[in-house]
């Protein structure tokens, strides 16, 4: 027995021997391969190549492999690898932190056992920024003092939670995704406003009226007030006709959760008021309006006034002249008020009426209140606005015609002058007349615009309002909605760029100015009636839903505009439309005498450099003098001239194809600029498209400075992306083709001005030009203050 267990001893210990030993010759086996490997690899010969003389560019630090003179199951072994879990951030702020700043962090990359590690390729760390499911633009790099910190840094200008992953070799460090909340900024007046905003409110004696106030920051975001702020609203109220401050009984009510202040009101005495609301010292962006307070009387009246089928009432008035207590004895007139348009007129022998003026019931036409006229012991209103002379009136029915006029407005707009809310009330107008259905139109790509002609012309009014499916002739497809928006796409581009179908020109050479009908268009003139009608069905379609949004991708000129709306042309618009002959011309003759030119009321045609005739811009114009006082009659005349009565039948076929779709009451309650965004919406400027299209140049090219540059530009808002185009180009329109087709394009030259000032652009080279700044903070901070606060960066133009 004794000796049975002496033998299982030995055995024992055999198999612990035996064991060790094999153990030892399998690590021995492992170390040799391993050593045989790296002595064989590539990266450990020399190399005596001769290299070509390459300039210096700036030194990135590249960190050598963590201990490189040992093998992978020595570093195992000890724990010398990267450690996910044992990674950490350090975030470069103390929250809450608010918006408009460069944040950055640092992420300490960390071993196993404790110890640093130090990366080889800073592209093993990815970092990720979402906000709101949208990725942020960051740059990062290494340390120079810490070859195992990667410092990341991002701008940051939207208010709200932020998803940021950060990954090792594909894998998340410890607490990745991290979530970080940015608050908005401070209340920014010149952003903040009313909700549901009207230049006249109509309110009644003794009784509350609600003003609901949203509150941003200056990068649009909903802003929180607070009652610790060192600023606060301000109401003031003046009396017209006295000019006397008056005080009316005020509440205002905070709303946390929808960031709003509702501020009620309450006016004791009857009369009409001006209002001006500010934060701080700084209006708000919509802060002017007048208070019409009425009687309960009064206001039974305009009720019934606005709610009768037939808007025969008349209101009796004396015409002033140009100053209401001129001595000279005002014309008796009637106002005459419906849900379309204001009319004033004079009645001869009290039988034969002539019209006097017409305004239309839309947010162009403007009342102000001025006091009161003692000759006529009654109160004073100007009528302006729809570019036409102002006029003024005496009634004592001046409340009256006014809330009249306010609930019209109000009932044709939806109740509010704000674009966004007009834009709501449009769409839901227009969308009640599309119908059910759909019409097949089969088309030509190689002979576009006669074939769509052709195929739009026999189809009935009715039509329009349908589903359009396009077959393109010899293509196979199914039209499930992205054909129609490619037909209109390339439609649109026929009929607007005047290269091609010759409807419309510019005024000047640069292929970003405004386009305008061509004068004389002759047998093309059927081709307007189309392009109003393209113009409609993108507007009607829209009105179906975000996904069937289309817009027509051209630059309109304001006149062109105006008169789709009817306003009248005056000679401001040459201002935008033809900016050389409002230079050289339009602006020397406002701003300075010209009783020694020698002009007269006609204007001179020349082709080629050569006089062809002389047109009198009024009945004998040639032999009528332009003076000091008659000058500004003048350029309304030369206005109606250029740009009005040329393209006479060219705008009246568009406006019947446009009408016969989109109603132009519906298009009254906009001014040119909301209908342009209307027709054309704004432009989705996109990163990518403006990374890919835009020119590096310069003396020196700085990798770090161009990371920073599109980091910056990547957090940018739509708006901010505006203004600097405006500020880069003179425009903050891009042409069709988006920033590829920009003619220079977009160049981007770092310079060698102090990094303490401003960037400066060149406009007539759409260049921008960047100091060489020291840190990303440093130039966001400064190309924000170059956009926002004016053009004092501009070079030369």
């Amino acid at each position: 027995m004794i000796y049975l267990q002496k033998i299982v001893s030995i055995l024992t210990i055999y198999n612990v021997v035996a064991t060790v030993v094999i153990g030892a010759s399998i690590l021995c086996f492992i170390m040799v391969v391993d050593c045989i490997a790296r002595a064989i690899s590539p990266t450990n010969r020399r190399s005596y190549q001769i290299r070509p003389h390459i300039p210096q560019i700036p030194h990135i630090p590249q960190i050598p492999p963590s201990n490189n003179n040992k093998g992978w199951f020595w570093n195992w072994l000890v724990g010398s690898y990267i450690s996910t879990q044992n990674c950490t951030v350090t975030w470069g702020w103390q929250e809450p932190q608010v918006v408009g700043n460069t944040m950055s962090f640092l992420i300490q990359l960390n071993q196993k056992n404790g110890k640093s590690y130090k990366i080889t390729d800073i592209r093993n760390v990815n970092v990720e920024i979402l906000h709101n499911g949208e990725k942020m633009s960051c740059t990062k790099h290494l340390e120079k003092d810490n070859t195992s910190s990667v410092s990341v840094s991002f701008t940051v200008h939207k208010s709200g939670p932020y998803k940021i992953h950060v990954m090792v070799h594909g894998k998340h460090i410890k607490g990745s995704p991290f979530i970080k909340v940015f608050e908005a900024g401070s209340i920014d007046a010149s952003k903040t406003g009313f909700t549901n905003y009207c230049s006249t409110i109509v309110c009644t004696v003794g009784q509350s009226y609600p003003l609901v106030i949203e509150t941003r920051d200056c990068y649009d975001n909903p802003a929180m007030f607070k009652t610790d702020s060192k600023n606060y609203f301000k109401f003031k109220v003046y009396e017209t006709e006295t000019n006397e401050r008056y005080v009316p009984t005020t509440q205002i009510i905070h709303n946390a959760d929808s960031k709003q202040l509702t501020m009620h009101i309450k006016m004791e005495n009857e009369g009409c008021y001006q209002a001006a609301v500010s934060y701080g010292d700084v209006k708000l962006r919509n802060g002017d309006f007048n208070i019409l307070v009425i009687s309960d009387e009064d206001l039974e009246v305009v009720n019934k006034t606005t709610s009768k089928k037939s808007h025969n009432l008349w209101y009796e008035a004396r015409l002033l002249s140009d100053t209401a207590d001129s001595a000279e004895k005002a014309k008796r007139v009637y106002v005459y008020i419906s849900p379309k348009q204001l009319t004033i007129k004079e009645y001869f022998l009290k039988i034969i009426g002539k019209k006097l003026h017409t305004w239309r019931v839309c947010p162009s036409t403007k009342f102000s209140f001025i006091g009161y006229n003692k000759r006529y012991d009654a109160p004073v209103m100007k009528i302006y606005g729809c570019s036409q002379l102002p006029v003024m009136l005496a009634t004592k029915d001046r409340n009256i015609i006014a809330a009249t006029f306010t609930n019209f407005l109000l009932r044709n707009i939806g109740g509010s002058e704000t674009f966004q809310d007009k834009r709501i009330f449009f769409l839901q107008e227009v969308k009640k007349s599309t119908k059910r259905g759909n019409v097949t139109l089969k088309i030509d790509r190689a002979n576009l615009l006669q074939s769509s002609y052709k195929a739009s012309k026999s189809l009935y009014a009715s039509d329009w309002f349908k589903t359009f499916n396009i077959e393109f002739v010899n293509e196979l497809g199914l039209d499930w909605g992205g054909l129609r928006r490619e037909w209109i796409q390339v439609l649109s581009t026929e009929l607007f760029d005047p290269d091609k179908s010759g409807l419309f020109t510019r005024f000047t050479d640069n292929s970003q100015g405004l386009i305008h009908p061509r004068p004389n268009a002759g047998v093309k003139i059927k081709l307007y009636e189309l392009a109003g009608k393209l113009v409609g069905k993108c507007l009607l379609d829209s009105s179906i839903g975000s996904t069937s949004q289309l817009f027509i991708k051209a630059n309109f000129s304001r006149s062109f505009l105006a008169q789709i709306i009817g306003l009248q042309v005056n000679y401001k618009y040459f201002e935008t439309d033809d900016p050389d002959l409002y230079k050289t011309k339009i602006k020397f003759i406002e701003d300075n005498s010209i009783e020694d030119m020698d002009l007269t009321f006609s204007e001179d045609e020349y082709v080629d450099g050569q006089h062809v005739k002389t047109v009198d811009l009024v009945q004998n114009g040639s032999k009528m003098n332009v003076t000091d006082d008659n000058k500004i009659y003048y350029l309304n005349c030369l206005a109606q001239y250029k740009l009005v009565a040329g393209v006479k039948e060219e705008v009246e076929s568009f406006l019947k194809g446009l009408n016969a779709i989109i109603p132009d009451n519906l298009l009254s309650i906009f001014d040119e600029n909301e209908l342009e965004l209307l027709m054309c919406g704004t432009d989705n400027y996109s990163f990518n498209d403006f990374k890919q299209n835009a020119v590096i140049s310069g003396d020196f090219v700085g990798t770090t400075l161009l990371e920073w540059f599109w980091a910056i530009v990547a957090s940018f808002t739509d708006e901010q992306m505006a203004r600097l185009l405006q500020f880069t180009t003179g425009s903050s329109q891009l042409p069709p083709g988006g920033f590829k087709d920009l003619d220079p394009n977009f160049t981007i030259s770092f310079t060698s001005y102090s990094t303490n000032s401003l960037p400066t652009a060149h406009t007539c080279f759409n260049q921008l030009c960047l100091p060489s700044y020291t840190s990303m903070e440093q130039m966001h901070k400064c190309m924000i203050t170059a956009i926002t606060e004016g053009f004092q960066g501009f070079g030369f133009a």
